[in-house]
Protein backbone atom coordinates (compact mmCIF):
# COMPACT_ATOMS: atom_id res chain seq x y z
CA UNK A 1 0.00 0.00 0.00
CA UNK A 2 1.38 3.24 -0.93
CA UNK A 3 2.51 6.04 1.44
CA UNK A 4 0.63 9.14 1.14
CA UNK A 5 2.47 12.32 1.39
CA UNK A 6 1.01 15.99 1.25
CA UNK A 7 4.02 18.49 -0.22
CA UNK A 8 4.10 21.76 -1.47
CA UNK A 9 2.31 22.53 -5.28
CA UNK A 10 4.16 25.54 -7.19
CA UNK A 11 2.03 28.87 -6.84
CA UNK A 12 0.03 29.86 -9.84
CA UNK A 13 0.35 26.02 -10.83
CA UNK A 14 -1.30 23.42 -8.05
CA UNK A 15 -0.90 20.39 -10.49
CA UNK A 16 3.09 21.08 -10.51
CA UNK A 17 5.61 19.81 -7.69
CA UNK A 18 6.45 23.66 -5.88
CA UNK A 19 9.84 24.70 -4.43
CA UNK A 20 9.89 23.87 -0.80
CA UNK A 21 12.93 21.86 0.05
CA UNK A 22 11.87 20.29 3.14
CA UNK A 23 9.04 18.91 0.57
CA UNK A 24 11.51 17.59 -1.73
CA UNK A 25 13.77 16.19 0.95
CA UNK A 26 10.90 13.95 1.77
CA UNK A 27 10.46 12.95 -1.47
CA UNK A 28 14.31 11.96 -1.69
CA UNK A 29 13.76 9.70 1.29
CA UNK A 30 11.16 7.98 -0.28
CA UNK A 31 12.62 7.61 -3.96
CA UNK A 32 15.74 6.25 -2.33
CA UNK A 33 14.27 4.27 -0.07
CA UNK A 34 11.93 2.58 -3.08
CA UNK A 35 9.10 3.28 -0.97
CA UNK A 36 6.16 3.79 -3.22
CA UNK A 37 3.82 6.79 -2.14
CA UNK A 38 1.01 8.74 -3.42
CA UNK A 39 1.95 12.49 -3.74
CA UNK A 40 -0.80 15.10 -3.07
CA UNK A 41 -0.03 18.61 -4.11
CA UNK A 42 -1.10 21.64 -1.90
CA UNK A 43 -1.59 24.60 -2.89
CA UNK A 44 -0.34 26.63 0.44
CA UNK A 45 -2.10 29.80 -0.28
CA UNK A 46 -5.58 28.14 -0.91
CA UNK A 47 -5.37 25.28 1.39
CA UNK A 48 -8.05 22.78 0.87
CA UNK A 49 -10.27 21.95 4.01
CA UNK A 50 -9.57 18.17 3.90
CA UNK A 51 -5.63 19.25 4.38
CA UNK A 52 -6.73 21.66 6.93
CA UNK A 53 -8.95 19.32 8.82
CA UNK A 54 -6.51 16.82 9.05
CA UNK A 55 -3.45 19.07 9.34
CA UNK A 56 -4.84 22.12 11.52
CA UNK A 57 -1.67 23.76 11.32
CA UNK A 58 -1.48 23.74 7.40
CA UNK A 59 2.35 23.28 6.91
CA UNK A 60 3.93 21.12 3.97
CA UNK A 61 5.33 18.07 4.50
CA UNK A 62 2.91 15.68 5.47
CA UNK A 63 2.91 12.22 5.90
CA UNK A 64 0.08 9.97 6.39
CA UNK A 65 0.68 6.64 8.58
CA UNK A 66 -1.56 4.46 10.42
CA UNK A 67 -4.34 7.12 9.84
CA UNK A 68 -1.89 9.70 10.95
CA UNK A 69 -1.17 12.42 9.62
CA UNK A 70 2.50 13.68 10.76
CA UNK A 71 4.02 16.92 9.61
CA UNK A 72 7.82 17.88 10.47
CA UNK A 73 10.36 16.97 7.88
CA UNK A 74 12.71 15.84 10.69
CA UNK A 75 10.47 13.92 12.36
CA UNK A 76 8.98 11.95 9.08
CA UNK A 77 12.18 11.37 7.82
CA UNK A 78 13.52 9.57 11.36
CA UNK A 79 9.69 7.79 10.41
CA UNK A 80 10.65 6.44 7.58
CA UNK A 81 14.06 5.14 8.67
CA UNK A 82 12.04 3.13 11.15
CA UNK A 83 9.10 1.44 8.86
CA UNK A 84 11.84 1.34 6.29
CA UNK A 85 15.43 0.26 7.50
CA UNK A 86 16.97 -0.38 3.91
CA UNK A 87 18.91 0.84 2.62
CA UNK A 88 19.84 2.46 5.86
CA UNK A 89 20.45 6.68 5.80
CA UNK A 90 20.59 7.55 9.64
CA UNK A 91 23.87 9.33 9.53
CA UNK A 92 26.52 8.97 12.28
CA UNK A 93 26.32 11.07 15.03
CA UNK A 94 29.58 12.53 14.28
CA UNK A 95 28.25 13.84 10.80
CA UNK A 96 24.63 15.11 11.76
CA UNK A 97 25.38 18.43 11.44
CA UNK A 98 27.28 18.98 9.08
CA UNK A 99 26.14 21.89 6.88
CA UNK A 100 23.61 22.69 8.76
CA UNK A 101 23.90 26.64 8.85
CA UNK A 102 24.46 26.72 5.23
CA UNK A 103 20.93 27.15 4.15
CA UNK A 104 20.01 29.95 7.17
CA UNK A 105 22.99 31.91 5.76
CA UNK A 106 21.89 31.54 2.17
CA UNK A 107 18.74 33.12 2.83
CA UNK A 108 20.50 36.04 5.37
CA UNK A 109 22.84 36.43 2.29
CA UNK A 110 19.58 36.48 -0.23
CA UNK A 111 17.86 38.98 1.97
CA UNK A 112 20.96 41.23 2.61
CA UNK A 113 20.75 45.15 1.12
CA UNK A 114 24.08 45.60 2.84
CA UNK A 115 27.12 44.38 0.73
CA UNK A 116 29.16 45.05 4.28
CA UNK A 117 27.28 43.10 6.63
CA UNK A 118 29.33 40.31 6.99
CA UNK A 119 26.40 37.70 5.27
CA UNK A 120 28.15 36.70 2.42
CA UNK A 121 31.61 35.74 3.80
CA UNK A 122 29.19 33.97 6.67
CA UNK A 123 28.02 31.47 3.60
CA UNK A 124 31.69 31.42 2.45
CA UNK A 125 33.24 30.52 5.56
CA UNK A 126 30.21 27.35 6.22
CA UNK A 127 30.47 26.51 2.21
CA UNK A 128 34.08 26.13 3.09
CA UNK A 129 33.48 24.00 5.98
CA UNK A 130 31.81 21.71 3.82
CA UNK A 131 34.51 21.69 0.84
CA UNK A 132 36.65 20.55 3.40
CA UNK A 133 34.75 17.76 5.14
CA UNK A 134 34.04 16.80 1.68
CA UNK A 135 37.76 16.62 1.11
CA UNK A 136 38.87 14.64 3.99
CA UNK A 137 35.67 12.12 4.03
CA UNK A 138 33.54 12.08 1.00
CA UNK A 139 31.94 11.95 -1.82
CA UNK A 140 29.12 12.05 0.32
CA UNK A 141 29.37 13.63 3.93
CA UNK A 142 29.05 10.16 5.20
CA UNK A 143 31.62 8.41 2.76
CA UNK A 144 30.60 6.19 0.05
CA UNK A 145 27.17 5.61 0.89
CA UNK A 146 24.64 8.42 0.63
CA UNK A 147 22.65 9.29 4.20
CA UNK A 148 19.89 11.87 5.55
CA UNK A 149 22.34 14.83 5.30
CA UNK A 150 22.88 14.71 1.88
CA UNK A 151 19.07 14.33 1.23
CA UNK A 152 18.05 17.17 3.56
CA UNK A 153 21.40 19.42 1.76
CA UNK A 154 20.50 18.62 -1.92
CA UNK A 155 17.50 20.80 -2.17
CA UNK A 156 19.21 23.38 -0.41
CA UNK A 157 22.20 23.71 -2.31
CA UNK A 158 19.79 23.81 -5.60
CA UNK A 159 17.98 26.59 -4.36
CA UNK A 160 21.21 28.59 -2.82
CA UNK A 161 22.57 27.77 -6.46
CA UNK A 162 19.52 29.00 -7.92
CA UNK A 163 18.55 31.70 -6.18
CA UNK A 164 21.71 33.79 -5.39
CA UNK A 165 22.57 33.82 -9.63
CA UNK A 166 19.46 34.98 -10.37
CA UNK A 167 19.15 37.35 -7.59
CA UNK A 168 22.92 38.55 -7.16
CA UNK A 169 24.53 37.43 -10.03
CA UNK A 170 26.61 34.78 -6.96
CA UNK A 171 28.19 31.98 -7.87
CA UNK A 172 29.78 29.36 -5.18
CA UNK A 173 33.25 29.90 -5.87
CA UNK A 174 34.98 27.36 -8.29
CA UNK A 175 37.93 27.11 -5.97
CA UNK A 176 35.54 25.23 -3.78
CA UNK A 177 35.93 21.98 -6.49
CA UNK A 178 34.60 19.25 -3.56
CA UNK A 179 31.34 21.54 -3.45
CA UNK A 180 31.07 21.40 -6.88
CA UNK A 181 31.28 17.65 -7.51
CA UNK A 182 29.35 16.60 -4.52
CA UNK A 183 26.42 19.06 -6.20
CA UNK A 184 26.57 17.60 -9.23
CA UNK A 185 26.70 14.14 -7.64
CA UNK A 186 23.66 14.41 -5.94
CA UNK A 187 21.64 16.45 -8.71
CA UNK A 188 22.82 13.81 -11.09
CA UNK A 189 21.05 10.95 -8.71
CA UNK A 190 17.73 9.30 -10.06
CA UNK A 191 15.88 10.34 -6.86
CA UNK A 192 16.71 14.09 -6.99
CA UNK A 193 15.62 14.01 -11.26
CA UNK A 194 12.54 13.12 -10.27
CA UNK A 195 11.99 15.55 -7.58
CA UNK A 196 12.98 18.05 -8.65
CA UNK A 197 11.04 21.68 -8.87
CA UNK A 198 11.05 23.68 -11.89
CA UNK A 199 13.94 26.66 -11.74
CA UNK A 200 11.32 29.03 -12.48
CA UNK A 201 9.28 28.31 -9.29
CA UNK A 202 12.29 28.25 -7.17
CA UNK A 203 12.98 32.17 -8.35
CA UNK A 204 9.51 32.71 -8.25
CA UNK A 205 9.13 31.43 -4.45
CA UNK A 206 12.19 33.21 -3.67
CA UNK A 207 11.76 36.69 -5.28
CA UNK A 208 9.53 38.09 -2.07
CA UNK A 209 12.55 37.34 0.26
CA UNK A 210 15.11 38.82 -1.99
CA UNK A 211 16.07 42.91 -1.55
CA UNK A 212 13.89 44.70 -3.27
CA UNK A 213 16.43 46.11 -5.91
CA UNK A 214 17.55 42.34 -6.70
CA UNK A 215 13.71 41.75 -7.22
CA UNK A 216 13.20 45.10 -9.93
CA UNK A 217 16.04 44.23 -11.46
CA UNK A 218 15.34 40.57 -12.58
CA UNK A 219 11.82 40.55 -12.83
CA UNK A 220 11.97 41.28 -16.10
CA UNK A 221 13.56 37.96 -16.47
CA UNK A 222 10.52 36.09 -15.23
CA UNK A 223 8.30 33.96 -17.76
CA UNK A 224 4.59 35.04 -17.31
CA UNK A 225 3.94 32.14 -15.26
CA UNK A 226 6.32 32.81 -12.82
CA UNK A 227 4.73 36.49 -12.47
CA UNK A 228 1.48 35.17 -11.71
CA UNK A 229 2.93 32.75 -9.00
CA UNK A 230 5.16 36.08 -7.65
CA UNK A 231 1.73 37.72 -7.56
CA UNK A 232 0.62 34.85 -5.17
CA UNK A 233 2.72 34.34 -3.47
CA UNK A 234 4.73 38.14 -2.72
CA UNK A 235 1.63 39.49 0.10
CA UNK A 236 1.33 36.16 2.00
CA UNK A 237 4.73 35.81 2.16
CA UNK A 238 5.79 39.50 3.88
CA UNK A 239 2.70 39.12 5.91
CA UNK A 240 4.42 36.40 7.06
CA UNK A 241 8.05 37.67 6.97
CA UNK A 242 8.84 37.60 11.10
CA UNK A 243 6.99 34.07 11.86
CA UNK A 244 9.21 32.19 8.97
CA UNK A 245 12.37 34.10 10.15
CA UNK A 246 11.90 32.73 13.39
CA UNK A 247 11.74 29.19 11.64
CA UNK A 248 14.77 30.15 9.37
CA UNK A 249 16.46 29.82 12.86
CA UNK A 250 15.32 26.63 13.90
CA UNK A 251 15.41 25.20 10.29
CA UNK A 252 16.37 27.29 7.92
CA UNK A 253 12.89 28.47 6.51
CA UNK A 254 10.22 27.54 4.67
CA UNK A 255 7.48 25.40 6.46
CA UNK A 256 9.69 22.56 7.36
Amino acid sequence: MAVEVCVKAAAGAPEVLGDCPFSQRVLLTLEEKKVPYKMHLINVNEKPQWFLEVNPEGKVPVIKFDDKCIPDSDVIVDLIEEKYPNPPLSPQPEVASVGSKIFPSFVKFLKSKDPNDGSEQALLDELKALDEHLKAHGPYVNGENICGVDLSLAPKLFHLDVALEHFKGWKIPESLTHVHKYMKLLFSRESFKKTEPSKEYVIAGWAPKASLKCFQSHCFNLDLRSKQALGLQQKRQIEEEEEEEEEEEEEGGFQG
